[in-house]
């Protein structure tokens, strides 16, 4: 909640469900979450039980721990999007290890934040969350971008046919997409916000999402993430 009483976020848009195999860490942040109104429909203490949960209680948020027993986090998001791909998973968890950021992006996360954060800034991610932009813990989105960027220098500098081996190759940005959507997967791709995209090509923020969407469903990507990683290994975020 902001200094003049209004709320960063829309309480009424969120059903959370909250995944954490730390039982006093699940009840705390659960009164966080109720204390600012927002809905959070059911606890689950492993992979395993947030599968389910999510199943029946179908929540449009999950709050997700990695480090779990049974199932762990990252092996959970894969399961809980192959079936129910609009429902953002944002990782809460201790890890800040580089492996369980880049596997999280790799299954479907929306966004990775670590436990240490303040009140005031967790709050202020899922606001971020509900205006499409990803939350991830200050450096953590940098070394998303890195790592994205290096194994695309690394997939150009193999052979013709080592690359055809080592990956499914991409379709065209010309071949699947509209020339617009090609100029805003370009400026998503060096890093502008869904508003800035708006503001330099003259378009509302909305219809900025809207062809997001779209360009989402056309290359069968999951998330912003794989977005930026599909145009870096198209070139598109390099400057011209």
């Amino acid at each position: 909640m902001m200094a003049d009483g209004t709320r960063l976020i829309e309480p009424a848009a969120l059903r959370v469900l909250l995944v954490d195999d730390h039982p006093l860490f699940l009840e705390g942040l659960r009164n966080l979450l109720t204390s600012e109104g927002i809905h959070v429909v059911g606890l689950a203490h492993d992979g395993l039980e947030a599968l389910s949960q999510a199943r029946h209680l179908h929540p449009n948020l999950i709050l997700m721990d990695i480090q779990m027993p049974r199932c762990d986090g990252v092996s959970a998001t894969r399961l809980i999007k192959a079936e129910m791909p609009d429902c953002q998973i944002v990782m809460l968890t201790m890890s800040a290890d580089d492996q369980d950021l880049f596997e999280a992006v790799k299954s479907g996360a929306s966004g990775y934040l670590l436990k240490r954060l303040d009140a005031a800034d967790f709050f202020t991610y899922l606001a971020e969350l509900q205006t499409g932009h990803p939350p991830f813990s200050p450096g953590l989105a940098g070394k998303i971008l890195k790592e994205f960027s290096q194994q695309a220098t690394r997939l150009d500098d193999q052979p013709s046919n080592e690359k055809l081996s080592a990956t499914p190759t991409d379709p065209t940005p010309e071949a699947s997409l509209s020339p617009r959507q090609i100029q805003i997967l370009t400026l998503v791709a060096k890093g502008q916000t869904y508003r800035q995209v708006a503001e330099t090509i003259g378009i509302t923020e909305r219809t900025v999402k809207y062809h997001m969407a779209e360009i989402l469903e056309r290359l069968h990507l999951k998330n912003r993430a794989q977005v930026i990683a599909y145009a870096t290994r198209q070139g598109l975020s390099r400057d011209s």
